[in-house]
């Protein structure tokens, strides 16, 4: 049995959860998610705790098993804490401000990077190089901060770009200057 997926979820207070139609519902004090089930596998609540179980025990339905408690854990994290993506600017002249709802990158291009976050995210900047992602769904967040990242990705040689908080690049070595 899949490890990930026979652990009970914990239901804390504030959030509720439904299932109808195929679609998993979860209501909590900074918004609500849903997302569809998946054949051959059951959620039930007992006790306080969400079960997530599987009918079969084909292979199909043993990866499903596991994504389907993770994906109702993160929901249950984001609807209760959200999440947060902490991005910096490394690099002379590099910086970040907000104009409106648009975030506007000076990265070293000729002209500035314009980036509208999605619905459900938003994206602040803490200081000229400083930017932070927040929003209650865990894959819109990675991706709004993947997207962000992507404008400027660290480069190896003198490590100038956007990277995520505590994001370690490894440098290599550039020309010696053989003579």
């Amino acid at each position: 049995m899949s490890r990930i997926g026979r652990k009970p979820i914990p239901l804390i207070a504030g959030t509720t959860l439904s299932v109808d139609n195929g679609v998993v519902k979860v209501k909590g004090p900074k918004g609500e998610l849903s997302t569809p089930t998946v054949p051959g596998v059951d959620i039930v609540v007992e006790e306080g705790n969400i079960i997530v179980s599987r009918q079969n025990e084909e292979k199909q339905t043993k990866s499903w098993h596991g994504m389907m408690r993770a994906l109702i854990a993160n929901m249950i994290t984001g609807v209760t804490t959200g999440f947060k993506k902490d991005l910096e600017i490394i690099g002379v002249g590099y910086r970040a401000q907000m104009q409106g709802s648009k975030l506007v990158l000076n990265l070293g291009y000729s002209n500035p990077v314009e980036y509208e976050a999605p619905a459900g995210v938003e994206v602040a900047v803490d200081g000229p190089t400083k930017l932070s992602v927040k929003g209650i769904d865990k894959q819109a967040v990675g991706q709004a901060a993947a997207i962000i990242r992507g404008f400027r990705s660290p480069e190896p040689y003198q490590g100038k770009g956007i990277r995520y908080a505590g994001e370690h690049v490894i440098r290599k070595a550039g020309k010696t200057g053989a003579k």
